[in-house]
């Protein structure tokens, strides 16, 4: 799904008079609401791109540079994972915004301008053609983009953020998966306040 605008804020992906949810479920049809609705704040705008039926069932957003630029709330990441969203492909990421896709499962993928350029007007015109979407492949494992109009691009994502990914973990996950059984022999072990041995995982 092709959203070229850049510098996109948390405000604009999901607006902060939604934030009173207290369950992740449900942001999804919070997101991008100020472009997806008209004036009166409920009928669709039918000439942004979440409401193009050409586009349902999209699993890859392509963004422009600074995405996710703002404020630090982690609502906007579970607003595109809950609307489907696997993986957003842009030239550039806010940082904070960055670590908070790979906190909650969603993969910021970094590419080159003129790669995401050329991607952005491979799907903006084949629907302009009537035609579906291009496919685009996101290859976590190989570290990969590959589609028609780029060939296959090699991003970059740390060891751990991956590893991370690939098996379902967040930061606490990975580190019990590395150290879980450290951490219990540390915490029965002799001298372990009784708080310790009372809060040991089984």
């Amino acid at each position: 799904m092709p959203l070229g605008r850049a510098d996109v804020d948390t405000d604009q992906i999901v607006p902060k008079q939604f934030l009173k949810l207290v369950d992740r479920a449900g942001f999804g049809e919070h997101l991008f609401h100020n472009w997806r609705r008209l004036a009166d704040g409920s009928t669709p705008d039918p000439s942004f791109v979440l409401n193009d039926p050409a586009y349902a069932g999209a699993r890859i957003l392509l963004a422009g540079d600074n995405f996710g630029c703002g404020s630090s709330r982690e609502h906007a990441v579970w607003a595109l994972l809950d609307y489907g969203f696997d993986a957003v492909i842009a030239p550039s990421f806010a940082d904070i915004f960055y670590g908070n896709c790979f906190k909650n499962g969603l993969l910021p993928v970094a590419l080159g301008r003129g790669d995401v350029d050329s991607l952005l007007a491979a799907s903006a015109g084949a629907a302009s053609r009537g035609e579906p979407p291009p496919e685009v492949a996101v290859d976590l494992e190989a570290r990969t983009v590959s589609a028609a109009c780029i060939g296959t691009v090699a991003f970059e994502i740390g060891a751990d953020r991956r590893a991370a990914l690939l098996e379902g973990l967040d930061e606490i996950g990975l580190t019990l998966g590395q150290y879980g059984a450290a951490i219990s022999a540390f915490e029965s072990g002799p001298g372990a306040p009784p708080s310790a041995i009372r809060s040991r995982r089984p």
